[in-house]
């Protein structure tokens, strides 16, 4: 049969197009170029920060450029590609200007990218060895280098790469409660003769207490442990709590830590806390997404002292080892864990006639079968740069945070609301006359002056509450940020304070 003959013959030739070498070389040059033109725009601080459009715009101009014509030759298939990239870029974040200081999402180093475009082009997936074999390869290389970093034990500890760190709390709390309830993945909660409980530090992530739904515990039966004067975990309540929970006979999965909870970035004296985990014989867990990689500093390393002693524990790399998102890992201090949190066969998966490669397989202890390979970006960055890099950024970030917070205190129109341990700074701004407002009119102030900053595009921070007020978080999450933006940001606010003050007065 001839291409004439063959009714799929029109089919493969456009299928062909899309999968043409020198049609993604032109593109991939086009591509580059104008990413290069964005690098030198956003980290110059020439761009606005976050191009605002409301959702209803923005969705309305996606589905235009789904409908449009489509084009008909290499040449126009480029040109669309440059307009689709162009447009794609003039309606996102700028992660990389540095007067984002907004959410712990970092401008990550920028070649990251690069190396993470290997495994996207290529998909190379991982849940059985042989289908990404270097993925596989890198991925362990980085647990056994990152988990040394963390003080784990060489040769005892296990862990794995996951998406996020809320899945990553997930599959180490669902570890925790195989191991702590024993024949509960079988049997299910039924044969509990008391609700099993969570604890958990009371300003803790949100995904802790949805991983307790998830894993059928409840959100109503993680019990909040208090905190101390600087919004840490209270040793001591914890261990009241555990005393009377085991008087009780409450079955107890794990007590969940922060290195370091996200409304102020606080660390928990995590030594103290292990003492009383091990006093009662519990699961220790450590949610350091954000705070683990402390542990490639000298300066900050000792606010995460004792994180070696959890039996399981989290860090983000798409958080302050500065990659793109995602890449989390999970760590268990006792390797053999790692076979509680699945216990399952899937022959059909893998194979049997070589029982070897299970300890590669990393479906074997993640909830996701297809897995991205996540850790291209960190391996390429860390290849390159070595782990004095990422020593660097976190230094330079945690460092402009303080010299922001001395601004803040030295100032008498702004409030600060915390020590900063990180590079996570809460305070508000104070109008004039200040006293004879109310705390909730000068939160709602301090919300309005956030919500015009970031639409206006010149800065982009964050609000939480803090102790039932608004308030104002940065989170210096771009290692090119300096005094000088920090200052420019105290001068929008002043700004924007001044011209809303009299109508949050008013209503």
């Amino acid at each position: 049969m001839d291409d004439s003959e063959d009714p799929l013959s029109g089919l493969r030739q456009r299928i062909q197009a899309a999968f043409d070498p020198k049609l993604f070389e032109a593109m991939g040059h086009a591509l580059i170029a104008r990413l290069f033109q964005q690098a030198e725009a956003t980290t110059s601080g020439e761009s606005t920060v976050l191009n605002w459009h409301s959702p209803e715009t923005n969705v309305a101009v996606a589905r235009g450029s789904l409908t449009a014509n489509l084009p008909t030759s290499t040449e126009s298939l480029v040109e669309r590609f440059q307009q689709l990239v162009s447009g794609a870029l003039a309606r996102g974040h700028n992660l990389h200007n540095p007067k984002y200081i907004g959410h712990q999402v970092p401008a990550p180093v920028p070649i990251a990218g690069l190396f993470d475009a290997i495994g996207s082009i290529t998909n190379q997936v991982m849940a059985v060895y042989e289908m990404g074999p270097w993925a596989t390869a890198i991925e362990r290389a980085l647990i056994e280098k990152l988990g040394a970093q963390l003080g784990l034990e060489a040769g005892r500890f296990w862990g794995i790469v996951t998406h996020g760190g809320s899945l990553a709390n997930l599959t180490a709390l669902l570890t925790a409660r195989n191991v702590m309830l024993r024949d509960v993945w079988e049997q299910g909660l039924a044969g509990s003769s008391r609700p099993p409980v969570l604890l958990a530090q009371a300003d803790s992530h949100y995904c802790i207490a949805r991983s307790a739904g998830i894993l059928g515990l409840g959100t109503k039966q993680v019990l909040k442990v208090p905190l101390d004067g600087r919004r840490r975990m209270n040793p001591r309540e914890l261990d009241a709590m555990l005393t009377s929970l085991r008087k009780d006979q409450t079955p107890i999965v794990a007590v969940s830590a922060s290195a370091c909870a996200t409304p102020i970035g606080a660390f928990d004296p995590l030594n103290e806390v292990a003492d009383v985990c091990e006093k009662h014989g519990v699961w220790l867990h450590v949610d350091a997404a954000h705070g683990g990689a402390v542990a490639f500093s000298e300066k900050h390393r000792h606010l995460i002292e004792g994180i070696e002693r959890a039996d399981s524990l989290i860090c983000d790399a798409h958080k302050t080892l500065f990659v793109p998102a995602l890449c989390a890992f999970v760590f268990y201090k006792d390797g053999q864990h790692r076979f509680e949190t699945f216990r399952q066969e899937a022959p059909y998966l893998f194979d049997p006639s070589a029982p070897g490669m299970a300890e590669y397989d990393s479906g074997t202890a993640t909830l996701e079968c297809t897995k991205r390979a996540a850790v291209y970006g960190l391996w390429g960055t860390w290849a390159l740069f070595g782990p004095t890099l990422f020593r660097d950024m976190i230094d330079v970030t945690f460092e402009t945070a303080a010299r922001l917070h001395e601004m803040l205190r030295l100032a008498d129109d702004f409030e600060t609301l915390h020590d900063p341990e990180c590079n996570i700074v809460v305070f508000r701004y104070l109008p004039k006359n200040h006293e004879n407002w109310t705390k909730a009119e000068i939160g709602e102030l301090n919300r309005r002056i956030r919500r015009q900053l970031i639409e206006s595009g010149e800065f982009y921070i964050v609000q939480t509450n803090l102790d039932g007020i608004g308030a104002l978080r940065v989170c210096v999450m771009n290692p090119l940020t300096d005094e000088s933006h920090c200052r420019k940001l105290l001068e929008a606010i002043r700004r924007l304070g001044s011209e809303n003050s009299r109508n949050v007065l008013s209503g």
